[in-house]
Protein backbone atom coordinates (compact mmCIF):
# COMPACT_ATOMS: atom_id res chain seq x y z
CA UNK A 1 0.00 0.00 0.00
CA UNK A 2 1.00 3.45 -0.89
CA UNK A 3 0.53 4.66 2.70
CA UNK A 4 3.30 1.99 3.77
CA UNK A 5 6.03 4.63 2.99
CA UNK A 6 4.37 7.16 6.09
CA UNK A 7 3.92 4.82 8.42
CA UNK A 8 6.22 3.70 11.30
CA UNK A 9 7.15 0.38 11.62
CA UNK A 10 5.19 -0.37 14.87
CA UNK A 11 2.11 1.10 12.76
CA UNK A 12 2.52 -1.38 9.75
CA UNK A 13 2.38 -3.96 12.36
CA UNK A 14 -0.77 -2.66 14.15
CA UNK A 15 -2.14 -2.95 10.54
CA UNK A 16 -1.26 -6.31 9.98
CA UNK A 17 -2.29 -7.51 13.12
CA UNK A 18 -5.68 -5.85 12.51
CA UNK A 19 -6.21 -7.05 8.86
CA UNK A 20 -5.30 -10.86 10.12
CA UNK A 21 -8.08 -10.61 13.15
CA UNK A 22 -10.71 -8.56 10.49
CA UNK A 23 -9.96 -11.64 7.96
CA UNK A 24 -10.29 -14.47 10.24
CA UNK A 25 -12.65 -13.82 12.76
CA UNK A 26 -15.01 -10.90 11.51
CA UNK A 27 -15.36 -12.08 7.35
CA UNK A 28 -16.67 -15.31 8.17
CA UNK A 29 -19.81 -13.99 9.48
CA UNK A 30 -20.49 -11.13 7.58
CA UNK A 31 -22.59 -12.68 4.72
CA UNK A 32 -24.96 -14.23 7.44
CA UNK A 33 -25.16 -11.66 9.76
CA UNK A 34 -25.87 -8.70 7.28
CA UNK A 35 -28.77 -10.97 6.72
CA UNK A 36 -30.11 -11.75 9.87
CA UNK A 37 -28.99 -7.70 10.93
CA UNK A 38 -27.32 -8.67 13.93
CA UNK A 39 -24.12 -8.08 15.63
CA UNK A 40 -21.94 -11.50 15.95
CA UNK A 41 -21.31 -10.73 19.91
CA UNK A 42 -19.13 -14.15 19.91
CA UNK A 43 -16.41 -12.30 17.69
CA UNK A 44 -16.85 -9.47 19.44
CA UNK A 45 -15.89 -10.97 22.41
CA UNK A 46 -12.63 -12.48 20.59
CA UNK A 47 -12.07 -8.81 19.38
CA UNK A 48 -12.20 -7.65 22.83
CA UNK A 49 -9.38 -10.39 24.37
CA UNK A 50 -7.37 -9.16 21.67
CA UNK A 51 -7.06 -5.64 22.73
CA UNK A 52 -8.74 -3.98 20.48
CA UNK A 53 -11.70 -1.15 21.89
CA UNK A 54 -9.79 -0.64 25.05
CA UNK A 55 -6.56 0.55 22.61
CA UNK A 56 -8.23 4.02 23.38
CA UNK A 57 -8.08 3.51 26.77
CA UNK A 58 -4.75 6.21 28.44
CA UNK A 59 -2.08 4.13 30.21
CA UNK A 60 -2.99 5.12 33.43
CA UNK A 61 -6.49 3.25 33.22
CA UNK A 62 -4.79 0.19 32.00
CA UNK A 63 -5.04 1.03 27.79
CA UNK A 64 -2.93 1.70 25.53
CA UNK A 65 -3.27 5.26 24.99
CA UNK A 66 -3.04 4.66 21.12
CA UNK A 67 -3.10 8.15 19.13
CA UNK A 68 -5.98 9.05 16.73
CA UNK A 69 -4.37 8.46 13.70
CA UNK A 70 -3.16 4.58 14.89
CA UNK A 71 -7.28 3.87 15.89
CA UNK A 72 -7.77 5.14 12.03
CA UNK A 73 -5.41 3.02 10.64
CA UNK A 74 -6.79 -0.10 12.69
CA UNK A 75 -10.12 0.56 12.41
CA UNK A 76 -9.90 0.98 8.78
CA UNK A 77 -8.72 -2.99 8.10
CA UNK A 78 -11.63 -3.70 9.90
CA UNK A 79 -13.68 -1.41 7.77
CA UNK A 80 -12.73 -2.84 4.18
CA UNK A 81 -14.27 -6.35 5.89
CA UNK A 82 -17.65 -5.01 7.40
CA UNK A 83 -18.00 -1.41 8.10
CA UNK A 84 -20.76 -2.05 10.45
CA UNK A 85 -19.14 -4.26 12.95
CA UNK A 86 -15.87 -1.96 13.32
CA UNK A 87 -18.42 1.39 13.99
CA UNK A 88 -20.32 -0.39 16.56
CA UNK A 89 -17.57 -2.63 18.02
CA UNK A 90 -15.75 0.95 19.23
CA UNK A 91 -18.84 2.61 20.16
CA UNK A 92 -17.35 2.59 23.90
CA UNK A 93 -14.99 5.39 22.34
CA UNK A 94 -17.27 7.97 20.46
CA UNK A 95 -19.49 7.54 24.07
CA UNK A 96 -16.50 8.06 26.14
CA UNK A 97 -15.79 11.12 24.49
CA UNK A 98 -17.83 13.57 26.45
CA UNK A 99 -16.66 12.30 29.68
CA UNK A 100 -13.38 12.59 28.71
CA UNK A 101 -14.28 16.23 27.51
CA UNK A 102 -16.34 17.39 30.64
CA UNK A 103 -16.06 15.08 33.01
CA UNK A 104 -14.41 14.65 36.51
CA UNK A 105 -11.14 12.20 36.91
CA UNK A 106 -13.51 10.27 39.08
CA UNK A 107 -16.18 9.86 36.42
CA UNK A 108 -13.08 9.18 33.56
CA UNK A 109 -11.73 6.29 35.72
CA UNK A 110 -15.43 5.24 36.47
CA UNK A 111 -15.84 5.26 32.73
CA UNK A 112 -12.97 3.58 31.51
CA UNK A 113 -12.95 1.20 33.89
CA UNK A 114 -16.08 -0.30 32.56
CA UNK A 115 -14.75 0.27 29.35
CA UNK A 116 -11.68 -1.93 30.60
CA UNK A 117 -14.24 -4.91 31.88
CA UNK A 118 -15.34 -5.12 27.93
CA UNK A 119 -18.06 -2.81 28.08
CA UNK A 120 -19.64 -0.62 25.33
CA UNK A 121 -20.69 2.59 25.37
CA UNK A 122 -23.34 4.62 23.59
CA UNK A 123 -23.72 8.45 22.76
CA UNK A 124 -27.68 9.47 23.12
CA UNK A 125 -28.01 12.66 21.22
CA UNK A 126 -30.64 11.97 18.41
CA UNK A 127 -34.26 11.80 19.07
CA UNK A 128 -37.23 11.30 17.01
CA UNK A 129 -37.83 14.93 16.79
CA UNK A 130 -34.08 15.94 17.34
CA UNK A 131 -32.07 15.21 14.86
CA UNK A 132 -29.98 17.81 13.20
CA UNK A 133 -32.11 19.95 15.30
CA UNK A 134 -30.41 18.55 18.26
CA UNK A 135 -31.56 21.55 20.57
CA UNK A 136 -34.66 20.53 19.96
CA UNK A 137 -34.35 17.43 22.47
CA UNK A 138 -37.52 16.49 24.36
CA UNK A 139 -35.54 14.32 26.78
CA UNK A 140 -35.89 15.68 30.38
CA UNK A 141 -34.23 15.73 33.61
CA UNK A 142 -35.38 17.11 36.85
CA UNK A 143 -33.38 17.74 39.39
CA UNK A 144 -34.38 16.57 43.26
CA UNK A 145 -32.35 17.07 46.01
CA UNK A 146 -29.21 15.46 45.00
CA UNK A 147 -30.48 13.17 42.06
CA UNK A 148 -32.00 14.09 38.62
CA UNK A 149 -34.89 12.11 37.36
CA UNK A 150 -34.71 11.53 33.31
CA UNK A 151 -37.37 10.64 31.19
CA UNK A 152 -37.02 10.68 26.78
CA UNK A 153 -36.49 8.67 24.25
CA UNK A 154 -33.95 8.38 21.74
CA UNK A 155 -33.87 6.94 18.83
CA UNK A 156 -30.80 6.13 16.09
CA UNK A 157 -28.19 4.83 19.00
CA UNK A 158 -25.59 2.88 16.98
CA UNK A 159 -24.80 0.04 19.78
CA UNK A 160 -28.12 1.56 21.95
CA UNK A 161 -29.22 -2.39 22.82
CA UNK A 162 -25.27 -3.54 23.09
CA UNK A 163 -24.36 -0.85 25.47
CA UNK A 164 -23.63 -0.98 29.16
CA UNK A 165 -23.88 2.74 29.68
CA UNK A 166 -24.79 5.72 28.00
CA UNK A 167 -23.65 9.54 27.73
CA UNK A 168 -27.23 11.05 27.72
CA UNK A 169 -28.15 14.30 26.76
CA UNK A 170 -31.25 15.54 28.37
CA UNK A 171 -33.62 19.17 28.55
CA UNK A 172 -33.84 21.08 32.02
CA UNK A 173 -35.44 23.96 30.54
CA UNK A 174 -37.26 23.34 26.95
CA UNK A 175 -37.98 27.32 26.60
CA UNK A 176 -33.86 27.65 27.11
CA UNK A 177 -33.42 25.85 23.52
CA UNK A 178 -29.61 24.43 23.61
CA UNK A 179 -28.63 26.27 26.41
CA UNK A 180 -31.17 24.28 28.69
CA UNK A 181 -29.31 20.96 28.10
CA UNK A 182 -27.55 18.87 30.05
CA UNK A 183 -25.27 15.94 29.81
CA UNK A 184 -25.44 12.20 32.36
CA UNK A 185 -23.61 9.37 32.45
CA UNK A 186 -26.50 6.38 32.96
CA UNK A 187 -25.84 2.99 33.60
CA UNK A 188 -27.61 0.15 31.69
CA UNK A 189 -28.81 -1.35 35.09
CA UNK A 190 -30.18 1.48 36.51
CA UNK A 191 -34.42 1.03 37.23
CA UNK A 192 -36.02 2.53 33.73
CA UNK A 193 -33.76 1.90 31.56
CA UNK A 194 -34.97 -0.14 28.33
CA UNK A 195 -34.34 -0.71 24.70
CA UNK A 196 -36.98 -0.13 22.24
CA UNK A 197 -36.93 -1.67 18.75
CA UNK A 198 -34.11 -2.70 16.58
CA UNK A 199 -33.98 -0.93 13.12
CA UNK A 200 -33.82 -3.20 10.51
CA UNK A 201 -31.73 -1.24 8.28
CA UNK A 202 -30.51 -0.68 4.72
CA UNK A 203 -26.90 -0.91 5.02
CA UNK A 204 -24.20 -1.12 7.96
CA UNK A 205 -26.52 -3.89 8.83
CA UNK A 206 -24.18 -5.43 11.12
CA UNK A 207 -23.89 -2.65 13.66
CA UNK A 208 -26.56 -2.52 16.49
CA UNK A 209 -29.11 0.07 16.01
CA UNK A 210 -32.14 0.82 18.18
CA UNK A 211 -34.04 3.21 20.66
CA UNK A 212 -33.47 3.65 24.04
CA UNK A 213 -35.94 4.56 26.70
CA UNK A 214 -35.40 6.88 29.52
CA UNK A 215 -38.93 5.90 32.32
CA UNK A 216 -38.32 8.06 35.44
CA UNK A 217 -34.78 6.72 35.59
CA UNK A 218 -33.17 8.02 38.89
CA UNK A 219 -29.54 9.53 38.45
CA UNK A 220 -27.08 10.75 41.23
CA UNK A 221 -25.40 14.28 40.58
CA UNK A 222 -22.17 12.73 40.31
CA UNK A 223 -22.99 10.74 37.34
CA UNK A 224 -23.90 14.37 35.50
CA UNK A 225 -20.78 15.44 33.27
CA UNK A 226 -19.89 19.11 33.03
CA UNK A 227 -22.03 21.68 34.58
CA UNK A 228 -25.98 22.57 33.90
CA UNK A 229 -26.80 24.07 30.91
CA UNK A 230 -23.41 22.52 29.02
CA UNK A 231 -24.81 19.56 27.51
CA UNK A 232 -25.68 21.03 24.08
CA UNK A 233 -21.55 22.62 23.81
CA UNK A 234 -20.52 19.04 25.36
CA UNK A 235 -22.29 17.40 22.43
CA UNK A 236 -21.13 19.62 19.79
CA UNK A 237 -17.64 19.26 20.83
CA UNK A 238 -17.76 15.45 21.04
CA UNK A 239 -18.95 15.87 17.18
CA UNK A 240 -15.98 17.89 16.30
CA UNK A 241 -13.82 15.54 17.61
CA UNK A 242 -15.47 12.31 16.21
CA UNK A 243 -16.42 13.48 12.36
CA UNK A 244 -12.92 13.66 10.98
CA UNK A 245 -11.54 10.48 12.30
CA UNK A 246 -14.87 8.11 12.52
CA UNK A 247 -14.46 8.30 8.35
CA UNK A 248 -11.98 5.25 8.64
CA UNK A 249 -15.64 3.58 7.75
CA UNK A 250 -15.69 5.15 4.09
CA UNK A 251 -12.22 4.54 3.15
CA UNK A 252 -11.98 0.99 4.18
CA UNK A 253 -15.53 0.68 2.25
CA UNK A 254 -14.01 2.77 -0.99
CA UNK A 255 -10.57 0.65 -0.66
CA UNK A 256 -12.67 -2.17 -0.65
CA UNK A 257 -14.99 -1.57 -3.69
CA UNK A 258 -11.88 -0.37 -5.90
CA UNK A 259 -10.13 -4.21 -5.09
CA UNK A 260 -13.25 -5.63 -5.87
CA UNK A 261 -13.98 -3.54 -8.89
CA UNK A 262 -10.32 -4.16 -10.57
CA UNK A 263 -10.33 -7.94 -9.88
CA UNK A 264 -13.55 -8.10 -11.50
CA UNK A 265 -12.64 -5.89 -14.50
CA UNK A 266 -9.17 -8.29 -15.02
CA UNK A 267 -11.25 -11.20 -15.18
CA UNK A 268 -14.87 -9.93 -17.25
CA UNK A 269 -14.25 -10.25 -21.00
CA UNK A 270 -16.59 -9.21 -23.08
CA UNK A 271 -15.71 -8.32 -26.88
CA UNK A 272 -12.84 -10.83 -26.34
CA UNK A 273 -10.58 -8.73 -24.13
CA UNK A 274 -11.32 -8.32 -20.54
CA UNK A 275 -12.92 -4.76 -19.47
CA UNK A 276 -10.31 -2.83 -17.84
CA UNK A 277 -8.80 -2.92 -21.44
CA UNK A 278 -11.55 -0.50 -21.84
CA UNK A 279 -10.18 2.76 -21.77
CA UNK A 280 -13.66 4.25 -20.36
CA UNK A 281 -13.57 2.32 -18.03
CA UNK A 282 -9.79 2.45 -16.99
CA UNK A 283 -10.94 6.94 -16.71
CA UNK A 284 -13.83 5.47 -14.22
CA UNK A 285 -11.14 3.09 -12.21
CA UNK A 286 -8.72 5.67 -11.84
CA UNK A 287 -11.10 8.65 -10.60
CA UNK A 288 -11.70 6.18 -8.10
CA UNK A 289 -8.59 5.33 -7.10
CA UNK A 290 -7.82 9.60 -7.37
CA UNK A 291 -10.55 10.22 -4.98
CA UNK A 292 -9.84 7.50 -2.40
CA UNK A 293 -6.60 8.67 -2.39
CA UNK A 294 -7.10 12.18 -1.96
CA UNK A 295 -9.65 11.11 0.85
CA UNK A 296 -6.83 8.97 2.68
CA UNK A 297 -4.55 12.28 2.72
CA UNK A 298 -6.80 14.42 4.21
CA UNK A 299 -8.58 11.93 6.88
CA UNK A 300 -4.87 10.61 8.00
CA UNK A 301 -3.77 14.28 8.06
CA UNK A 302 -6.89 15.04 10.41
CA UNK A 303 -5.68 12.78 12.38
CA UNK A 304 -1.75 13.43 12.48
CA UNK A 305 -2.92 16.97 13.69
CA UNK A 306 -5.08 15.61 16.75
CA UNK A 307 -2.03 13.60 17.49
CA UNK A 308 0.86 16.63 17.26
CA UNK A 309 -1.29 19.04 18.43
CA UNK A 310 -3.94 17.84 20.35
CA UNK A 311 -6.40 20.44 18.13
CA UNK A 312 -9.94 19.58 16.98
CA UNK A 313 -10.37 21.50 14.45
CA UNK A 314 -14.59 22.31 13.56
CA UNK A 315 -13.64 22.88 9.69
CA UNK A 316 -11.33 20.54 8.64
CA UNK A 317 -13.13 17.82 10.60
CA UNK A 318 -16.75 18.81 8.52
CA UNK A 319 -14.48 19.20 5.09
CA UNK A 320 -13.12 15.53 6.21
CA UNK A 321 -16.23 14.19 7.14
CA UNK A 322 -18.11 15.24 4.02
CA UNK A 323 -15.28 14.83 1.28
CA UNK A 324 -14.66 11.38 2.38
CA UNK A 325 -18.29 10.34 2.71
CA UNK A 326 -19.65 12.01 -0.61
CA UNK A 327 -15.92 9.89 -2.08
CA UNK A 328 -17.23 6.71 -0.69
CA UNK A 329 -20.69 6.51 -1.91
CA UNK A 330 -19.64 7.75 -5.26
CA UNK A 331 -16.76 5.14 -5.77
CA UNK A 332 -19.24 2.47 -4.53
CA UNK A 333 -21.99 3.27 -7.15
CA UNK A 334 -18.95 3.32 -9.73
CA UNK A 335 -18.21 -0.13 -8.84
CA UNK A 336 -21.83 -1.00 -8.90
CA UNK A 337 -21.91 0.16 -12.59
CA UNK A 338 -18.44 -1.85 -13.41
CA UNK A 339 -20.01 -5.32 -12.54
CA UNK A 340 -22.78 -4.17 -14.30
CA UNK A 341 -25.91 -6.72 -13.31
CA UNK A 342 -23.87 -8.42 -11.12
CA UNK A 343 -22.90 -5.67 -9.04
CA UNK A 344 -26.83 -5.72 -8.51
CA UNK A 345 -26.78 -8.68 -7.39
CA UNK A 346 -26.47 -10.13 -3.53
CA UNK A 347 -24.31 -12.67 -4.76
CA UNK A 348 -21.35 -10.18 -5.07
CA UNK A 349 -20.02 -7.70 -2.40
CA UNK A 350 -20.15 -4.59 -4.39
CA UNK A 351 -24.57 -4.04 -3.41
CA UNK A 352 -23.63 -4.26 0.36
CA UNK A 353 -20.87 -2.09 0.17
CA UNK A 354 -22.96 0.73 -1.74
CA UNK A 355 -26.10 -0.45 0.80
CA UNK A 356 -22.91 0.60 3.54
CA UNK A 357 -21.70 3.46 2.17
CA UNK A 358 -24.84 5.29 2.41
CA UNK A 359 -25.52 5.95 6.14
CA UNK A 360 -22.29 7.84 6.38
CA UNK A 361 -23.49 11.16 4.82
CA UNK A 362 -25.92 11.06 7.11
CA UNK A 363 -25.29 10.61 10.86
CA UNK A 364 -22.84 12.50 12.86
CA UNK A 365 -24.42 14.77 11.08
CA UNK A 366 -25.42 15.39 7.13
CA UNK A 367 -23.55 16.36 4.75
CA UNK A 368 -25.20 19.25 4.02
CA UNK A 369 -25.41 20.14 7.65
CA UNK A 370 -21.32 19.71 7.21
CA UNK A 371 -21.90 22.52 4.47
CA UNK A 372 -23.52 24.59 6.93
CA UNK A 373 -21.02 24.45 9.25
CA UNK A 374 -18.31 25.24 6.99
CA UNK A 375 -19.84 28.11 5.57
CA UNK A 376 -20.76 29.28 9.11
CA UNK A 377 -16.73 28.95 9.70
CA UNK A 378 -15.75 30.90 6.76
CA UNK A 379 -18.09 33.88 7.95
CA UNK A 380 -16.20 34.35 10.67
Amino acid sequence: MMQDFILTEEQQDLVALAKDFAEKEVKPVVAECDRKGEFPMDVYKKFFEAGFPTMFVPEKYGGLGAGALNLVLINEQFAKVDAGFIVSATTAEFGSTPVRIAGTEEQIAYYMGRVMKGQLGAFCLTEPDAGSDAAATRTTAVRKGDEYILNGHKCFITSGGLAGMYTVFATMDRSLGAKGITCFLVERERAGVSVGKDEDKMGLRLSNTADVIFDDVHIPVANRIGEEGEGFKIAMKSLDRSRGVNSYGCLGIAERAIEEAVAYAKQRVTFGRPIIKNQGLQWMLADMQIQCTAARALLYRCAEMIDKTGRYDTQLGSITKTFVSDMCMKVTTDAVQIFGGYGYSREYPIEKLMRDAKIFQIFEGTNQIQRMVIGSQLQR
